[in-house]
């Protein structure tokens, strides 16, 4: 069965990780970019299955959508992108509600309430498309294939489309992975405030190689 083609909507250290990821798995992969020209080494790098575009071309070309953009600006970009290219897709969604304002005691802040999150903003943005959140509390560099002494991680998932978080959680046990399935997108209230517990050992102690899990009886 042929692989489906991956658009990731943002170049950052995210995007470009899942990009390379998908590649190693023999996906066809667009990264989409305001500047082309930033990810020519990319591109020279993976000529035979990756390839780069505007936001928009991406968007086309991808049947599953990785969205891999700052929060700060991810409300904003949705809005610009065509319901065509969007509408009946699986948009996996990565985006931390991250404030601009500096952590206190290693704790970051959210621009969002807190009985709301990110994901469903971006969801009523685009009500035809299929967000699931996944990928937003690890780091790029953990995101594919981690070894953590032969223990899986937990990557936690919601959304509101059962098909769309069966397709994501497939990808994410490709990538060495285990998926725990936490519901409707109300779930990513809880799912980004794990971005904050990730970061505090990050910004208290330089310690950024550690990821979730979920211990069951």
């Amino acid at each position: 069965m042929k692989e489906k083609n991956i658009g990731i909507v943002g170049s950052g250290p995210v995007g470009q990780a899942l990009a390379n990821g998908f590649i190693r798995y023999n996906y066809n992969v667009m990264i989409g970019t305001r500047d082309r020209s930033k990810l020519q080494d990319w591109q020279d790098s993976h000529q035979d299955k990756g390839s780069t575009g505007s936001f928009e071309e991406t968007c086309k070309f991808g049947e599953i959508i990785v969205f891999a953009v700052t929060g700060k600006i991810a409300e904003d970009l949705l809005r610009s992108l065509d319901d065509n290219y969007l509408n009946n897709k699986t948009i996996i969604d990565t985006t931390n509600p991250i404030d601009a304002s500096e952590p206190e005691n290693g704790v970051i802040r959210f621009f969002t309430r807190q009985n709301e999150s990110l994901m469903e903003r971006l969801q009523k943005i685009k009500t035809k498309a299929n967000f699931v959140k996944a990928f937003n509390s690890v780091g790029s560099a953990l995101m594919v294939n981690p070894e953590f002494k032969n223990n899986k991680p937990t990557m936690f998932i919601c959304g509101n489309n059962e098909n769309a978080k069966q397709e994501v959680a497939s990808i994410i046990e490709m990538f060495g992975w285990e998926t725990e399935d936490m519901g409707v997108a109300e779930a990513a209230r809880a799912i980004e405030s794990l971005c904050m517990l990730w970061c505090i050992p990050g910004f208290l102690k330089n310690d950024w190689q550690h990821a979730f899990k979920l211990l069951k009886k």
